[in-house]
């Protein structure tokens, strides 16, 4: 199969939900089925699974397993269009949005990562109370259970700061980010709290867009940049609900430009752990 990880500058720049390719998955094995003029019944003594089974993956409710996909294979003539299908299946991620998955798993792997934002804190610098009401305030309104998960989720990616301290972990972030009030006075000092703490590490640096700033190279709006093993440089930038990976090298090169010349741009590490304690001061 696939190797989830891979990428190539054909890749589909949205990476569809899970749900749809197990419910595509199933449409293909329920219409070769009834090609071949088999019912379920039938074509589940012929792969050896159960009715329920043949079912629930024709109707995309179930990861057909390995053996499903080489039996129905065979009983089906043998095309290699299951195979080939199921090289493209994957599981839900609770928690993760269907456009960030794939970058979520490329961050797992990455000799570097770059984060430009203008919107909120970024995920990997948010205290669980900022998360929280980020989430709180997503519309359609989620369940309290998916609302755990969703911070579940979240708190877990912070762990990579720390436990890949050989990894440079980069953020340039606009200062009315952390100006913008949320909760009350204790939730915003906790959320600067953490802030300090998480990028605290050697090998995290954090770089504020001080207001007097004036516009600067990065204004078309936040961005991702991380470095693959093999050295190859990929971009991510995401909107109203969409995501979109960026692995054309000219488009990615042009993107770390951009964040390079905001770097230049951006107060100095320490001015910026600097103004971070003076807003917590002035709360």
């Amino acid at each position: 199969m696939k190797d989830s990880n891979d990428v190539t500058a054909c890749d589909w720049e949205r990476e569809p939900d899970p749900s749809d390719s197990l419910r595509t998955f199933g449409a293909v094995v329920q219409a070769l089925r009834e090609h071949a003029g088999f019912s379920r019944a039938e074509f589940a003594a012929l792969v050896r699974f159960s009715k329920h089974t043949v079912e629930s993956v024709e109707l995309g409710r179930r990861m057909p397993d390995e053996s499903f996909v080489e039996r129905a294979e065979e009983v089906l003539g043998n095309t290699g269009a299951l195979r080939k299908a199921a090289g493209h299946l994957t599981r839900g991620e609770a928690g993760l949005a269907a456009w960030f998955r794939r970058w979520a798993r490329l961050e797992k792997v990455a000799v570097s990562l770059c984060t430009y934002e203008c919107r909120l804190v970024p995920g990997l610098l948010q205290s669980e109370g900022y998360a929280r009401t980020v989430f709180e305030g997503t519309i359609p309104v989620v369940t309290d259970e998916e609302l755990e998960t969703l911070l579940a989720v979240r708190m877990e990616r912070q762990r990579m700061l720390y436990e890949r301290p050989t990894v440079p972990f980069s953020f340039i972030v606009e200062e009315h980010v952390f100006r913008r009030r949320f909760g009350n006075v204790e939730q915003m000092r906790a959320m600067l709290d953490h802030v300090l703490e998480q990028s605290a590490p050697r090998n995290v640096t954090l770089q504020i867009v001080p207001l007097e700033a004036g516009l600067h190279a990065c204004l078309e709006g936040p961005v991702q940049l991380l470095e693959t093993p093999e050295r190859r440089r990929l971009a991510y930038s995401e909107g109203q609900q969409n995501g979109r990976l960026i692995a054309d090298p000219k488009e990615a090169s042009l993107l770390y430009q951009r964040y390079d010349k905001l770097r230049s741009q951006a107060l100095n590490l320490e001015d910026s752990r600097g103004l971070l304690e003076r807003l917590r001061g002035e709360l």
